[in-house]
């Protein structure tokens, strides 16, 4: 069974909820199809594990009234974003700041395959290295930060669909914590919210 169509975007006329806050609710894809062992993926599309319609259809989410959902382009997001959405009957931005980092030519690898020597240089400088043909932490850090200056603007309740690397930078900018791309990933399909004045 196909979920709903989404609704088609409206533009914002309530800027925040009636009690002045904006609320946000960052959820993580549901949990990938990969390999035994896994692979390295951040734009590589990858299938979900069996059972993930049934999760988003009854994923307890908090009553958010007119709330916007955003997510990633990759297919492990803007799918169940769209299930997601038509069970609530909101809105939906597909938005190529929220993609996962480019690994560039890691991609698809096995972790033991990617030389260690460019791992080693990797987790010594998670802002600066970039993988061949990939993108840089900071690179990643700087679009999140766009993304959440356009949300903030935007004043709207929304949900984020996303992946574990932008989560962990928006969690942070929504704290107003400093930025840490070693923090715990949040768990598949784990929401969590955050009310900002």
């Amino acid at each position: 069974m196909s979920a709903p169509p989404a609704v088609v975007d409206q533009p914002n006329t309530q800027a925040r909820s009636c009690n002045g806050l904006q609320h946000v609710v960052l959820l993580r894809h549901p949990a990938p199809l990969l390999p035994r062992g896994g692979i390295c993926y951040g734009r590589l599309e990858v299938g979900l594990q069996a059972g993930w319609q049934e999760a988003v259809d009854t994923l307890a989410l908090p009553d958010l009234a007119d709330a916007r959902i955003w997510t990633s382009p990759a297919a492990r997001c803007a799918r169940p974003a769209a299930r997601l959405a038509g069970r609530l009957g909101t809105a939906i931005r597909t938005d190529a700041r929220l993609q996962e980092l480019d690994f560039g030519a890691w991609e698809g690898l096995a972790w033991d395959q990617v030389p260690r020597v460019a791992l080693d240089r990797w987790a010594a400088d998670l802002t600066g290295f970039a993988p061949p043909a990939g993108e840089t932490g900071g690179a990643l850090i700087a679009r999140v930060q766009e993304f959440h200056a356009a949300l903030r603007h935007d004043g709207r309740d929304a949900i984020v669909l996303s992946h574990g690397g932008p989560l962990r930078v928006l969690a942070s900018l929504l704290r107003g914590a400093p930025v840490d791309l070693c923090a715990p990933a949040p768990g598949f399909l784990a929401p969590q919210s955050f009310s900002l004045a």
